[in-house]
Formats: structure tokens, C-alpha cells, sequence
């Protein structure tokens, strides 16, 4: 009877287990996918080592240590089998010197840091009274003219650029200690 109970007790925190890592994997691979995209000449060259990096991540989930990043650790097996991959084709034309595929690398990878800020940046936007954040973002909108807007909202230029400054300071300290808070 324990045998039994041994068993489905495993078997249920392997399912966990499974859940876990397929609802990190479904959240970072479309990342992975843009980061390898500069890495690799063809979408079909992409979807071979973005496969890979995947098994390669879920052989090896039980290494992966809970509470650190699991989009910064499949970028790092990610970029491994991007390099693999890169040494069997190594006679193709349109591989990468070895030099410019590590400022690729390193540039693409950029982009996690990106997600991020604009993650916290959503968050920032929202704390703030809706009249304060329609304001911030639409001088912030393409084509749009920071002296028409002021014209619009009845301030001087020098006032209104005031408030823009000020707004933009309370977004960009909540983000940066948003930011602080998250990886302490």
C-alpha cells in the first residue's frame, strides 16, 4: 500500500513538475525565438535550436535554482545550442564571423532587460491618476507636437513642459525602484 501511495506521490509531482517548467517555457520562448532569430540565418535554423534548447532545458530543469531567472537561464542554454548549432554548419555562407555573432549575442540579449522595464514601466503608468498618464503618453505619441499640447491644455509651454518633467520623474523612480525591489 505505501508502494502504491510512494508512487502516485511521484508521479503527481513530476506532472507539477512538468506544468511548471511548460508555463515558464511558453512565457520566454517567443523571447528566445526573437534573441536566436539575430543569431541564425533562417526561421527554419530557428526553430531547430529553439527545439533543442528547450529539451536541452528540460533535461536539465532540476538544476535550475527556484527564484532566479528562468528566461536568463534558457537564453543561456538557448545561445549554448545557438553555438552548436553554428560549429555543425560552419560552411554555410551565411554563418556569422565569430566575432560579430558574440556582439549579436550580447545586443539580443538586451532585450530580456528591455522586457522588463517595460513590464515595470506598465505598472509605474497605471499608479498614476488616469488625466496624468492619458497626458504622459500622448506627448509621448508619434507625430505629436509638445507646444500644440500645451496650446490645447490651456498652460504656458514652460508650465506644461514643467509637468511633463515631473511626471516623467515620478515614472522613472517607481520603474528604477520597482526594478531595485524585484531583484534584492
Amino acid at each position: 500500500m505505501d508502494d502504491q501511495s510512494d508512487e502516485k506521490r511521484t508521479a503527481s509531482n513530476d506532472d507539477e513538475r512538468y506544468e511548471v517548467f511548460v508555463k515558464l517555457l511558453v512565457e520566454h520562448e517567443p523571447r528566445v525565438r526573437s534573441f536566436l532569430r539575430g543569431l541564425l540565418p533562417t526561421w527554419n535554423d530557428v526553430e531547430e535550436v529553439t527545439q533543442e534548447a528547450s529539451l536541452v532545458a528540460w533535461r536539465k530543469f532540476d538544476d535550475f535554482e527556484k527564484g532566479t531567472s528562468f528566461g536568463g537561464w534558457l537564453f543561456t542554454i538557448a545561445r549554448f545550442e545557438a553555438l552548436k548549432y553554428r560549429r555543425r554548419v560552419a560552411r554555410s555562407p551565411l554563418v556569422f564571423a565569430g566575432d560579430v555573432w558574440d556582439l549579436l549575442a550580447e545586443e539580443a540579449s538586451g532585450e530580456e532587460t528591455q522586457q522588463v522595464r517595460r513590464r515595470h514601466l506598465e505598472v509605474c503608468l497605471g499608479k498614476l491618476e488616469l488625466s496624468q498618464r492619458d497626458l504622459l503618453l500622448n506627448v509621448h505619441t508619434s507625430g505629436v507636437v509638445m507646444r500644440k499640447v500645451a496650446s490645447q491644455s490651456g498652460k504656458s509651454e514652460q508650465a506644461f513642459y514643467k509637468i511633463i518633467q515631473r511626471l516623467r520623474k515620478v515614472v522613472l523612480d517607481c520603474v528604477l525602484k520597482s526594478i531595485e525591489l524585484e531583484n534584492a
